[in-house]
């Protein structure tokens, strides 16, 4: 059964590399989609990391 509630699972993922992490948000305050500047270690930079569906 899901947890009821405003937050949702969301996966934050490199377009680039495919690195991606895992976080949370709150539907209701945050109805856009997030983008979030993170280390990845790929490349061993700082880059963009984009919100997806997790399925």
């Amino acid at each position: 059964m899901a947890k009821k509630g405003n937050r949702q699972l969301i996966k934050l993922r490199n377009k680039n590399t495919g690195t991606f992490y895992v976080s949370q948000k709150n539907r209701v305050n945050t109805t856009d989609k997030v983008g979030v500047k993170k280390f990845d270690k790929k490349t061993g930079k700082h880059e963009l990391f984009e919100e997806e569906k997790i399925k």
